[in-house]
């Protein structure tokens, strides 16, 4: 309990209230971290924790859920401490509740997220790396979307995608499409908007209230557009989500077609974290967004 103690002392110490943990509920756990409900009978939190060397993804994490509070557009869970317990790294947030989600719902998420993307900067990316799930995300910073999205988004994934035996059927294909992709930002420039950055449905929730959250973020400068793309990845999102965000922000009429070149982002990501069945998808986006350029 050696480590579980050192939690509970910096739980006490972030809240000035003593608190035991007597009671740990698991949520749910991967290759890297788990989650567990902790409960003392008086108070509750939510634990995320993982070895010690992955101090650094942890901290990023909280890095992007603080610079979304501070944007005071979307609700993000507030955290409570963070730091190294002995051979663990972790975070404790408040302890939220769900409910089901509703049209209403999400049509606040899609107003929130338009009302963050307003949050503009001068130039692309982050002030330093961060994670894209288990896998660093560069940040450099850049003034042109373009590059900013080849060299550190889609080059990076095709590079580790080239390391294995599966993923070096994308390299021909991957280096042609890093060169054609000036060719899908003809007559658009867009703004580097404060983005969520991995915003798929297992990264918002509803309140017992109705209002949503988010978590998990990958936070960088970006274009809007990226946001948008991964929504839509996976689904679970809802039309009045979309209906929403378009009322308070219309997107440029190539989204359609640019959708596909941020959404094989995580697609690559994917398949460098989860092997080849992600390889198929991989494949049929580059020669989707070829045949574009064609």
């Amino acid at each position: 309990m050696k480590n579980w103690d050192c939690i509970f002392d910096a739980i006490g110490k972030a809240t000035g209230t003593k608190f035991s943990g007597a009671h740990l509920t698991p949520i749910g756990n991967d290759k890297v971290s788990d989650t567990q409900i902790i409960s003392d009978g008086r108070e509750e939190y939510f634990i995320k924790r993982a070895a010690a060397d992955a101090l650094q993804r942890l901290a990023a994490e909280v890095e992007g859920l603080e610079a979304l509070r501070k944007a005071k557009a979307l609700t993000v869970p507030r955290v409570i401490v963070s730091g190294l317990a002995g051979t663990w790294s972790y975070i404790v947030l408040e302890r939220l509740r769900f409910a089901a989600a509703t049209d209403h719902s999400a049509a606040q998420l899609g107003l929130q997220l338009a009302c963050q993307h307003s949050i503009t900067d001068e130039t692309f990316g982050w002030d330093h790396d961060n994670f894209i799930g288990h896998n660093t995300q560069l940040n450099h910073r850049r003034a042109d979307w373009v590059r900013f999205w080849c060299d550190c988004r889609l080059r990076p994934q095709l590079d580790l995608a080239a390391a294995t035996a599966s993923g070096k059927v994308l390299a021909k294909s991957g280096e042609r499409l890093l060169e054609s992709c000036d060719a899908f930002f003809n007559g658009y420039r867009p703004t580097p908007s404060l983005l969520h950055g991995d915003l798929w449905a297992g990264n918002w929730g509803v309140l017992a209230d109705g209002s949503p959250v988010v978590f998990d973020p990958a936070v960088y400068f970006g274009d809007r557009e990226a946001d948008l793309a991964m929504t839509e990845l996976f689904g679970g999102f809802g039309p009045t989500f979309y209906s929403a965000y378009s009322d308070a922000w219309p997107l440029d009429a190539g989204y359609g077609t640019r959708r596909n070149l941020y959404n094989l982002y995580h697609v690559l990501n994917h398949l460098n974290l989860f092997g080849a069945s992600y390889l198929p998808q991989s494949q049929q986006l580059i020669l989707r967004l070829l045949a574009e350029v064609r």
